[in-house]
């Protein structure tokens, strides 16, 4: 073997090792998590609200699932969708909960970059779930009184299956692509999240990699997800008021809105903390970095906390079921 052979070997050989442990080094680095800045102090104080709120979160979706399982008059198509989006409500809650509280009672102050990709996985997809499982609502809204007479027959229980299988394809397997990109980027800026737990725009901030892909492929997935479901919701809404406007009686025209008041508050409980998120991320880079921290926590936790609230106060029939699990007479 002559002497350029073999430097030409051990070229490629250190080439080898330095692209490996490169790969080892981004694969294995660690990002420091964000809780309140500024008021450190009082993390134990902040804790106890938190975690009453993370209670009522996991108590809240449970006893609407267990409501809805229970109670053989609620095995209708609004209340199999309802129980689709406690389960991502819950799922919410479980994705974030030890990132969390662990950040608030110093257990937790640094989170591992595949931790970090399979959390954010979790947090964007049930995201997407929840706005696939609105526009299903909104979809068995409009039959209900577009089309009442037929409304047995569209949403039987064969195609609310084939509907919440569409929804989990959908919000699980158009992801993959942009998070998987995560684990091959170099991340050379400070690690530091903006938040208690991992999102996507964070970690592409602290990118060093070319990011055009994973930025434009997002951008599609916000598009082909979130706004195409708002203004499906939208158009279904426009359709709705559209009829009952046509109905004759003043009292049916009430009583037919009076169905969508709850699925309403859930698009709005769900869809501005979005909007307030975004243009905070977007436009809100003079801020507090409490304000960034704030908003995020507000759009991982209100939306699993107020819909089994807004559904307990405004469906009757799940009012009745969890007064009689506790005992208590309707008023």
């Amino acid at each position: 073997m002559t002497a350029g052979n073999t430097f030409g070997l051990r070229n490629i050989f250190n080439h080898q090792l330095i692209s490996m442990t490169f790969i080892s080094n981004f694969s294995d680095s660690r990002f420091v998590l964000t809780g309140f800045p500024g008021i450190e102090v009082d993390y134990l104080w902040i804790f106890i609200p938190f975690s009453s709120i993370y209670a009522m979160v996991f108590l809240g979706n449970c006893m609407v699932l267990h409501v809805i399982q229970t109670e053989l008059s609620l095995h209708e198509p609004m209340f199999y969708f309802l129980a689709m989006l406690a389960f991502t409500d819950l799922c919410m809650g479980l994705s974030t909960v030890h990132t969390v509280l662990g950040t608030l009672l110093g257990l937790i102050k640094e989170i591992t970059l595949d931790s970090c990709i399979a959390q954010s996985y979790f947090i964007h997809g049930l995201s997407f779930m929840e706005s696939s499982v609105l526009l299903a609502m909104a979809l068995d809204r409009y039959i209900a009184i577009c089309n009442p007479l037929h409304y047995s027959s569209i949403l039987n229980n064969d195609k609310i299956m084939k509907i919440g299988m569409a929804i989990l394809g959908r919000s699980s397997l158009l992801i993959p692509p942009v998070i998987i990109r995560l684990k091959f980027l170099n991340y050379c800026r400070p690690h530091i999240l903006s938040h208690s737990f991992c999102l996507h725009q964070d970690l592409i901030r602290m990118a060093c990699s070319d990011v055009h892909f994973s930025s434009i492929y997002g951008l599609f997935l916000v598009i082909s997800n979130l706004l195409l479901d708002a203004a499906l919701i939208l158009i279904s809404y426009i359709m709705i008021l559209h009829t009952v406007l046509g109905i004759a009686s003043p009292e049916e025209r009430i009583k037919s809105l009076q169905t969508c008041v709850s699925h309403i508050c859930a698009v709005l409980v769900f869809y501005v903390p979005i909007i307030g998120l975004t243009m905070v991320h977007r436009f809100g880079k003079h801020l507090s970095p409490l304000v960034h921290v704030l908003m995020g926590n507000i759009y991982i936790l209100f939306p699993p906390l107020m819909n089994p609230i807004i559904y307990s106060i405004k469906t009757q029939q799940i009012r009745r079921r969890i007064q009689k699990i506790f005992y208590l007479k309707g008023t």
